[in-house]
């Protein structure tokens, strides 16, 4: 199992479809969750400390498992985000190796 980063920049209608597909969003997560494969989740914020995007580190079996997670977050397929990127991590602070 494997180290995974989600990241989904907004685009313009972002704000207004986050808050329509919010719900659905957070129950596609609520597998990962319940069986302890997200480490984090939450919101990107702007200056202004709004939500321009989303930032999700979970664990998956390949990168392509993570990728296909990532196809099927609510906020991609509804166009909450312009773009999303999903990138393989390992941790090595805190506590990671020693």
């Amino acid at each position: 199992m494997g180290l995974f980063v989600l990241i989904g920049r907004d685009g313009a209608r972002g704000p207004l479809l986050r808050k329509q597909h919010r719900d659905t969003h957070l129950a596609n997560l609520r597998p990962l969750a319940d069986a302890g494969r997200v480490v984090y989740a939450g919101p990107l914020l702007d200056d202004a400390e709004q939500p321009c995007g989303s930032v999700i580190v979970f664990e998956a079996e390949s990168l392509d498992a993570a990728r296909r997670v990532a196809a099927s977050d609510p906020y991609v397929v509804h166009g909450v985000f312009a773009s999303y990127d999903v990138f393989g991590s390992r941790q090595v602070f805190p506590g990671a190796g020693t």
